[in-house]
């Protein structure tokens, strides 16, 4: 793991489990962001830091590779290193591992700072970038952040109404919750051996999303969460492969 990396330590609930007592995908993310927020807020720049400038870091893209997910009452250690900050752009590792070191779960991350003011990407400030120590990647395998949808073949599903649970401090729908949405239709937690998601439009209260579901083959399965009136929020492409 590396003295380096940022650590927090959990114990996997309850509330956070599906229903054969393994650690739900939203979860995980949940950890993650977690992560990355505890790390910011004891750097100087979290919060109320960026609320000041009226800034937000936006996920832009998501590629967890899982080893294995923890179940009901396990000790964990979630960890995260930034690797490259550069314009806008801001890149984050993740990982997730048991108490005595075993590594889980992999993963990397790209995100966007965005002005709430303007609704537009902003150069992250010297103050920012000097408060992080960029780390090297991980070891990991790393596909593009683009996700190629189908042209056809998709099923439509019934459409969701965005409701205040879906919400986070920014007003618009979590990127956790676009997961949650996906994994309806994905199989279960435990065989999933990877999840790619990437983020293309902000949803809010009251819009209406229409899932559409690609089985492009015995493995993987893309999920597209487009907005009613138009346009994608998110993709979300999940391969199996653990039983």
């Amino acid at each position: 793991m590396g003295g380096l990396v940022y650590t927090f330590s959990g114990r996997v609930r309850f509330s956070e489990t599906d229903p054969d007592g393994i650690l739900r995908m939203e979860s995980l993310i949940d950890y993650f962001q977690d992560c990355s927020t505890f790390q910011s807020e004891d750097l100087g720049v979290g919060m109320d830091y960026l609320k000041k400038g009226h800034l937000a870091w936006v996920v832009n893209y998501w590629q967890i590779d899982i080893r294995r997910l923890p179940r009901l009452g396990d000790p964990i250690v979630a960890g995260t290193s930034p690797y490259d900050i550069h314009g806008f752009m801001g890149m984050r590792n993740f990982m997730l591992e048991s108490a005595d070191g075993e590594r889980l779960v992999n993963a990397n991350s790209v995100w966007s700072l965005i002005d709430l003011e303007r609704g537009v990407p902003v150069r992250a400030g010297e103050e920012i970038c000097s408060a992080y120590e960029l780390l090297p990647k991980f070891d990991m395998e790393y596909l593009p952040r683009k996700i190629r949808v189908p042209e056809e073949g998709g099923e439509k599903m019934e459409p969701i109404r965005i409701t205040e649970q879906f919400l986070d401090s920014n007003h618009h729908v979590n990127n956790g919750q676009y997961v949650r949405m996906a994994m309806e239709y994905g199989p279960e937690d435990a065989q999933i051996a990877r999840l790619r998601v990437e983020y293309k439009k902000q949803a809010y209260l009251g819009d209406v999303i229409v899932p559409e579901v690609f089985r492009t083959d015995e493995e993987t399965i893309m999920i597209a969460l487009n907005h009613a009136d138009g346009g994608t929020c998110a993709v979300a492409e999940i391969t199996k492969g653990r039983k």
